[in-house]
């Protein structure tokens, strides 16, 4: 059971779960506030609200602070391929295939068959974060994890590498 309610200045979607043994709180892309609970109660709603207020401010904020991409393509799919293309040999890395998808919540992915999917949302972005997202996939040919090994190959190749990835979070994905 569930129902949508305004709650100070945003959307507050309460969820009642009896199989639940704890409480989750989450704020969706279009700002809903949502609260999965066992517990029916008005006043252990108000109390979770309460006492998460600064977390919710936060999220909130952060939520408002991303930015949209542009409406139009700013480069093509095939220039994106050159990019793969170009950094794979300076790598020195082989990847097997090569995929655009569209893709709500990452800018690319590799898996160990050497899979490169990219997210086609990438022809809306500026060349440098394009670069960022082509050589971060490629090094995970190497590092199949988020290790300092893997951001020290990243910058090496990168110098920039942090700011990119800063920018890239600051992205709306729709």
């Amino acid at each position: 059971m569930s129902n949508i309610k305004s709650y100070e200045n945003y959307k507050l979607e309460v969820i009642h779960k009896p199989r639940l043994k704890h409480t989750y709180l989450s704020i969706s892309r279009e700002g809903v506030l949502s609260i999965k609970t066992p517990f029916k109660s008005e006043t252990f709603i108000q109390n979770v609200l309460q006492e998460k207020s600064s977390w919710i401010q936060k999220q909130l904020e952060k939520l408002q602070n991303k930015k949209q991409l542009s409406l139009s393509s700013l480069y093509s799919e095939a220039f994106i391929t050159q990019r793969v293309e170009y950094f794979a040999k300076k790598m020195q890395l082989t990847y097997t295939k090569l995929q655009f998808r569209k893709m709500k919540s990452r800018w690319g992915s590799c898996n160990s068959r050497g899979e490169i999917v990219l997210n086609s949302e990438l022809t809306k972005v500026a060349a440098p974060l394009i670069d960022y997202v082509v050589v971060h996939e490629l090094a995970h040919l190497i590092h199949m994890n988020h290790s300092k090994a893997f951001h020290s190959l990243v910058q090496n190749y990168l110098p920039e590498a942090k700011e990119s990835r800063k920018e890239l979070k600051q992205i709306h994905l729709t």
